[in-house]
């Protein structure tokens, strides 16, 4: 297996406190990511984040490594994680029921494969070559417009409700994770970064790969990325956070450029 490196950020933007929350690390037989994005506009946003990153690692840590299908484990985690929430806010109703998006990602040692999990619009990419090969699909009202055609890219860039969710840790309606189709293989040079939307609203697919093929190491590429986040900050700019997971060096594979 390459050599993997995770590193992380987490700004507080122009908010009165940061309602993002991470870990990431390495357990027996792989290596982890989660991230989660305390709702706007609910209370207590920031334990909702805390207690369900705390309680996917707690749950990442006693059943892995080897179980039978990664995907289906992670759901399996996924609602662990959104059950200890509902507890938690045991007979809260409406706008007293905290709520948070979270997004899970597993690397397996031996068998050099990847897994990922998510509800909500906090993202996870996979970039390959140095280009964004996949992100994970919003749960949100602005991607169910872009998916039915009734606006395009550039305007859900704008949208005013491109932060409404419709699904989300801690909703009174029972949730269903976002799953990889399978475990698949994870390949030297690939980078991974899992972002809340504070972090990936102000950047386009460019400048996470170009700041990708000028990094010098996996904090550099996140740094760069923040500068781009602060240069272009809005008025009410929103916690941003992001970790990056690189397999080997990414950036090299990037200048190479992909095999003939």
């Amino acid at each position: 297996m390459p050599e993997i490196r995770i590193v992380s950020r987490s700004e507080i933007g122009a908010r009165a406190r940061n309602e993002d929350y991470l870990q990431h690390g390495e357990l027996t037989g792989g290596w982890f990511a989660v991230l989660s994005d305390g709702a706007g506009g609910h209370r207590d946003g920031a334990v909702a984040a805390d207690l369900v990153v705390r309680m996917a690692a707690h749950e990442l840590s006693i059943r892995f490594p080897d179980p039978d299908q990664t995907a289906a484990a992670l759901a399996q985690i996924v609602h662990a994680a959104n059950d200890a929430l509902n507890r938690h806010q045991q007979g809260m109703q409406g706008r007293e029921r905290m709520h948070a998006t979270l997004v899970v990602l597993w690397i397996d040692a031996a068998r050099q494969q990847a897994a990922w999990s998510h509800v909500g619009d906090s993202r996870l990419y996979l970039l390959r070559h140095g280009r964004v090969a996949f992100v994970t699909r919003d749960d949100s009202v602005v991607q169910t417009m872009l998916d039915a055609g009734l606006i395009d890219e550039a305007q859900a860039r704008h949208h005013a409700r491109r932060n409404q969710l419709i699904a989300a840790m801690g909703a009174e309606e029972p949730i269903e994770p976002h799953l990889s189709e399978a475990d698949f293989d994870v390949h030297d040079g690939d980078a991974f970064l899992l972002c809340s939307d504070g972090w990936y609203d102000p950047l386009e697919a460019a400048d996470i790969e170009d700041t990708l093929a000028g990094a010098r190491s996996a904090l550099d590429w996140l740094d760069r990325m923040r500068a781009i986040v602060q240069q272009r900050e809005r008025k009410n700019q929103d916690n941003y956070s992001a970790i990056a997971v690189w397999i080997g060096n990414p950036a090299e594979i990037t200048r190479i450029g992909p095999p003939p």
